[in-house]
């Protein structure tokens, strides 16, 4: 089960990175509506523009703690819920701008790791 553990944290980790420093500004097929950035995908949503930047900093901050759970495997746990309920905040914006279920995919995605990351640690 550590073995699960780990690998979950660093995908989960990882994909948030990337979503948020990598493709940041770029056009995706998971973005929300028609959406062709984050901070586009954020006005899609109706979300206040100064809301982009509290949960991109508090996503970074979950994926940076769960890298530090590797080390440190008490803050693997809270990171892995505190992540978990920004990716159903993440999933429920989907919903309310009825996107196609696959536009969810990913945010159901790392919520599912953090399922396994909380339970197993």
């Amino acid at each position: 089960m550590r073995t699960a553990v780990l690998v979950s944290q660093v995908i989960a980790a990882l994909g948030i990175f990337n979503v948020w420093i990598i493709r940041f500004g770029k056009a995706t097929n998971w973005r929300g509506g028609d959406a062709k950035s984050l901070k586009d995908e954020f006005q899609v949503y109706g979300l206040p523009g100064w809301s982009v930047g509290v949960i991109g900093f508090l996503k970074l901050f979950c994926a940076t703690l769960l890298l530090a759970g590797i080390w440190f495997p008490m803050l693997s746990r809270p990171a892995a819920i505190g992540l978990g309920v920004l990716m159903v905040g993440a999933v429920a914006m989907h919903i309310k701008v009825k996107d196609p279920v696959q536009r969810a995919l990913p945010a159901l995605g790392v919520l599912a790791l953090c399922v396994v990351i909380a339970l197993g640690s």
